[in-house]
């Protein structure tokens, strides 16, 4: 018991540690710069408190729980031998993580409030549900469709950089052609895809796979599944925008 709770308080002094830059930089800029003191030190002390402890969780539960569990899918798969069903885990897995994405929930929504503001689409709830739903379905199969090429370049030995040049080259080449009005949104949902859920699993995902497999590196092999998932959203959303 004793050695659980120094554990978990070392954790939250690593955690503190992290989050220390932030807390400097707003402070010296706040002070220095704004010459404004806070308007409530209490409740900022107690917020980054939170934000530590948060994070100590978050981190220890990704150990815990989805590390192992990621990985240890990936050696039973490779073991089963069967292509089929390791690819199609592997877009269920891309596709179910990106839509629980918070932050991809959050940037549809504003995104389908925007679009009813400049009457993109119509100013009704119905209407902004349908264009959020959308966009986190074509980004959810976006990365799915990512894992999947991800785990076949593991699989064969591709390599990663002839991938990401011809998926960014497309990016490129079709920017021009999609709507103004869906081209930011389709740059920013390659970023928004890869965070608190999908990256661990993910990655945890690449690394098994990898080490499961004779010939394979994990350090040069199993990592590089998250880049795809950052491309691939934003051809698919830019194409999204063209057709509807």
């Amino acid at each position: 018991m004793k050695k659980t709770i120094t554990g978990f308080v070392l954790a939250i002094t690593d955690s503190l540690r992290n989050l220390a830059p932030v807390i400097v930089v707003i402070c010296f800029f706040q002070f220095f710069v704004l010459r404004q003191s806070f308007p409530d030190v209490y409740d900022l002390l107690v917020g980054a408190l939170l934000v530590a402890l948060g994070l100590t969780l978050f981190i220890k539960g990704l150990e815990t729980g989805l590390f192992p569990i990621g990985e240890s899918m990936a050696y039973a798969f490779a073991r089963k031998g069967s292509l089929g069903w390791l690819l199609l885990f592997s877009f269920c897995l891309g596709f179910g993580t990106t839509v629980a994405e918070p932050a991809l929930i959050a940037i549809a929504g504003e995104a389908a409030k925007i679009a009813a503001t400049g009457g993109v689409i119509e100013n009704v709830e119905h209407a902004r549900g349908e264009y959020a739903t959308g966009l986190r379905l074509t980004v959810a199969a976006a990365v799915g469709f990512a894992i999947v090429i991800g785990v076949l370049r593991i699989i064969k030995g591709w390599p990663i950089q002839y991938l990401i040049i011809a998926g960014y080259s497309g990016i490129i080449l079709l920017t021009p052609f999609a709507p103004r009005e869906i081209i930011g949104i389709a740059y920013d949902s390659g970023g928004v895809t890869t965070s608190t859920i999908t990256v661990p699993l993910v990655t945890a995902l690449g690394v098994g796979l990898a080490s499961s497999i004779k010939g394979r590196n994990p350090m040069i092999d199993g990592f590089g599944l998250i880049a795809f998932a950052s491309l691939t959203p934003i051809v698919f959303v830019m194409a999204y925008g063209m057709m509807f």
